[in-house]
């Protein structure tokens, strides 16, 4: 299904990039000690791709992806983590997960808003 290229889509599309490069460059940087304004930021960046990017039309799909992303990543990183022992997997895996919690939470509350006003 095509979408309409809009600046939110644009900018969505900007924010999910920059989160996922910045969650990899501050793993592998900072992995000892991540700081707190970086996961400010990647959260913030998480906040803004729900907004921007997900329509309505797409947001069930997006929940069961995110949900499905979240619990496997949780479990891919617990095997790597036994297998290669490097702090900056589990920073990795870490900080992907809060990029996505809060745009799957914005998805949500949309979702529950526009289910619940009728």
């Amino acid at each position: 299904m095509a979408r309409k290229k809009s600046k939110g889509n644009f900018l969505g599309r900007w924010a999910f990039i920059i989160g996922f490069i910045l969650a990899i460059i501050i793993a592998l940087f900072s992995a000892a000690d991540v700081p707190s304004w970086a996961v400010w930021v990647i959260a913030l960046l998480g906040l803004i791709v729900g907004i921007l990017n997900v329509t309505g039309e797409e947001a069930i799909a997006f929940l069961v992806a995110s949900i499905a992303f979240l619990i496997s990543f949780n479990a891919l990183s617990k095997v790597l983590m036994s297998i290669v022992n490097w702090p900056a997997f589990g920073v990795f895996f870490d900080l992907i997960a809060v990029f996505i919690a809060p745009a799957a939470a914005v998805v949500a509350f949309r979702a529950l808003f526009v289910m619940t006003k009728d």
